[in-house]
């Protein structure tokens, strides 16, 4: 029997505890009531998704969200991160709204409030309205002005109920993974030719807050991945990677969102259209900031036996860095290596950098791929991050809430249903859902942060 952990120290009062989820990788029904094609659609028809997983059906929360919000709900989650699908309620990109895909968003948010739990839509978790893709999607400035016509739309309809919104998911992974890299969708390997889908993102992101504080929503922030970069070793060409690849992956985003600059000149003077006009409209006030964190990465030189970025993605020799693999006693099934205080360090590094710039943060996405219903490995890891997460309150970072991904496993983009990172374990055959051992975990865990407990 395994030992019991300590319990967790105690949290602020206030402090929001959820779970995560996006649209693409659950909802499934890829053509029901209306709704068209995303780009990632379109990728896994290709036979991008490497366990040929079925995206189309997912784990059909479009059909079984009641059930799901039920789970959250015996979870004692405070607010539930979900993602609204563009092509859902704009299947075309821009032009007329669907307003049988708007509903479905509205009966969720309806059942979600029932339950006394939080929504919090993500406007924007990578599926592009396959129209707007195949016009060269965020590499087209016209994407960002389509999205934020789109915003305002779910604003409108939802921003009564609604208390806390994302703009955008993860804009480093769109631009690496789906523009630079190629293993993303939609598929393209432009390498740095890929930076103005970037600057598209960035702007989308700032003309989407004007248009949903214009339609009265309030309380909206966006969700960034940031990880500690370690050098490789201490040549200049290790040290000269290490910074570069920190600059574009940590601080391409963070900086012109908080300080309305990018870090570098040379960037910015990449970047298309007005730049410093846009940057006035990228760096809108925002009301929190969220972190998405898994693991450090450690970065030098190129080399033959460099790994990829993010998930072993195979680097291209013309880039100017290598990423390694970081030593750690332990990895997630995915390769990741499992280093709960690289969260309390990055944390830390945010505030150092921006000082008051830096709003209150959330948490936004922390989790881990681990097979079998008996999951301690993932207890054991939301335990550690957690307290590491409390380490970074005690040194005087502003965090407001922490939602782990994800609430039942998905659709891991191009792994498909192989890496299982929810409380909650999915049959794929059946979709018939079971909570895990670190379901029962994180649910006593919240219980134990409550008044009166």
């Amino acid at each position: 029997m395994s030992t019991p952990l300590p319990p967790l120290p105690a949290f602020p009062p206030g402090f929001l505890w959820g779970a995560s989820a996006s649209a693409f990788q659950t909802e499934g029904a890829a053509d029901t009531d209306g709704k068209g094609p995303s780009g990632w659609d379109a990728f896994a028809a290709q036979g991008r998704i490497k366990d040929g997983a079925d995206a189309s059906r997912a784990t059909g929360f479009h059909a079984r969200y009641r059930e799901d919000v039920a789970l959250l709900a015996g979870l004692g989650a405070d607010a539930f991160r979900f993602s609204v699908s563009w092509p859902r309620v704009v299947p075309g990109g821009s032009g007329p709204v669907n307003t049988a895909g708007l509903d479905f968003y509205d009966r969720l948010v309806d059942e979600l409030c029932a339950h006394g739990i939080t929504p919090a839509p993500t406007l924007y978790h990578w599926d592009t309205p396959l129209p707007l893709d195949e016009a060269g999607g965020w590499l087209n400035r016209d994407t960002a002005a389509r999205f934020a016509e789109y915003a305002s739309a779910v604003a409108e309809r939802l921003a009564d109920r609604v208390p806390m919104w994302i703009t955008i998911n993860e804009p480093a992974e769109v631009t690496l993974l789906g523009y630079a890299l190629g293993e993303h969708a939609p598929g393209r390997q432009l390498l740095f030719d890929a930076l103005p889908a970037a600057h598209h993102q960035l702007l989308a992101h700032g003309l989407a807050v004007q248009a949903l504080r214009a339609a009265g929503a309030e309380n909206i922030g966006i969700a960034v991945s940031h990880s500690p970069v370690r050098a490789a070793g201490t040549s200049e060409e290790d040290r000269f990677g290490a910074e570069l690849y920190d600059t574009i992956t940590n601080w391409m985003f963070a900086d012109p969102i908080l300080t309305g600059r990018y870090p570098d000149e040379n960037f910015a003077a990449l970047m298309p259209g007005p730049v410093a006009e846009d940057l006035d409209v990228i760096s809108a006030p925002l009301d929190w900031y969220g972190v998405n964190y898994y693991q450090p990465m450690l970065v030098g030189a190129p080399s033959n036996d460099a790994l990829g970025d993010f998930a072993g993605v195979g680097l291209p020799a013309e880039l100017p860095f290598g990423v390694r693999e970081i030593e750690s006693e332990q990895r997630t099934d995915f390769g990741w290596a499992v280093v709960p205080d690289g969260l309390r360090e990055q944390l830390v590094l945010l505030k150092d950098r921006f000082g008051d710039r830096l709003p209150p943060v959330y948490i936004t996405e922390n989790g881990c791929s681990y097979d079998g219903l008996e999951d301690r490995r993932r207890i054991d890891f939301l335990d550690g991050h957690l307290r590491s997460l409390h380490q970074a309150i005690e040194a005087g970072v502003d965090v407001r809430g922490y939602f782990t991904w994800s609430l039942t496993d998905n659709i891991e983009w191009v792994e498909g249903a192989a890496q299982r990172f929810g409380l909650v374990h999915i049959d794929y055959e059946t979709l018939e859902r079971t909570p895990k051992a670190s379901y029962a975990w994180y649910r006593d865990a919240i219980a134990a942060q409550k008044p009166g407990h």
